[in-house]
């Protein structure tokens, strides 16, 4: 199942039932107001780029990045300077509904992105929990931290052949970050808790394995057809119903190969929704 530009959202109709939820949380019934602002702040300082002007700063965007940079910055093509996301501000809201709504009608399981560059995606994550008084999930930072993995035979649809830095769309800027640097950043925004567990290496290795029980949210932003399919084998089952997989990269022929040959086998039918340009989303109905 393929997605293009113009793809109409679809709006697809609750089916979680009763006995599949956990306990909606009382407190993000109330008045969300205040937990929203903070995440539309955060989210604002995590791109370091808002509504055409580079945030913190209040340049003049006429005269301080060009036509074609505010286009790339925008459709999240490419991170502003020093910027802890690569996302766009429409896949950030994203992930803000997506949490709101998980946690709201309690849908069960923790939240996991598998591949985050420098972590501003969990960091997010991490942050919602906080506003809308979720104290039981944990977000899960999985990366190799070192790059994209090795080539290998199995997965020929990879044409990078394992190169571990520099990716077309990103114009240069480095996709290897250290362990360190993701966790120096979560620690920045006082988001660094023991309910922000890292899951260090390459996904064959670490996913299968990871003491992960349910998870309501699968975020995958691993570019390859390898990470992409590795990481729905391992944690699409672990998927609650009523959950949300988001696939970052659908707009990369190897990802969306990856995504409808695992869809096709698994014989899943909800429906692709658009997200932004090149991101799309499902939300698990069986």
């Amino acid at each position: 199942m393929g997605v293009s530009d113009g793809f109409e959202r679809k709006t697809m109709a609750n089916k979680v039932t009763a006995t599949e939820q956990q306990k909606p949380n009382p407190e993000i019934l109330a008045d969300t107001e205040l937990a929203d602002a903070y995440l539309d702040l955060l989210k604002k300082c995590l791109l370091r780029f808002h509504d055409g002007a580079l945030f913190p700063y209040s340049a003049d965007p006429e005269t301080s990045v060009d036509a074609r940079m505010l286009t790339m910055l925008s459709r999240g093509l490419m991170p502003a300077p020093g910027a802890d996301t690569m996302v766009s501000r429409e896949r950030l809201d994203n992930i803000h509904r997506c949490a709101a709504t998980v946690i709201k009608e309690g849908v069960p399981g923790d939240f996991i992105e598998t591949g985050v560059w420098r972590g501003g995606s969990c960091i997010l994550m991490r942050a919602a929990l906080n506003a809308y008084g979720d104290r039981t999930r944990k977000v899960w930072v999985a990366d190799s931290f070192d790059g994209f993995p090795p080539p290998t035979d199995k997965y020929p649809s990879d044409p990078w052949n394992g190169r571990s830095q520099d990716v077309i769309g990103t114009l240069g800027v480095s996709l290897k970050v250290t362990f360190e640097e993701v966790k120096e950043r979560f620690a920045r925004y006082g988001l660094l808790d023991e309910r922000v567990e890292f899951l260090t290496g390459f996904f064959e290795h670490t996913l299968p394995a990871a003491p992960i029980d349910k998870l309501a949210i699968l975020r995958l932003d691993g570019d390859l057809y390898q990470s992409t399919y590795e990481a729905l084998q391992a944690l699409y089952p672990k998927l609650s119903v009523g959950g949300y997989c988001v696939i970052d990269d659908y707009f990369y022929t190897m990802c969306s190969k990856a995504v409808d040959d695992y869809r096709r086998k698994q014989g899943i039918d909800d429906p692709i929704e658009a997200v932004d340009w090149t991101c799309v989303q499902w939300r698990k109905t069986r």
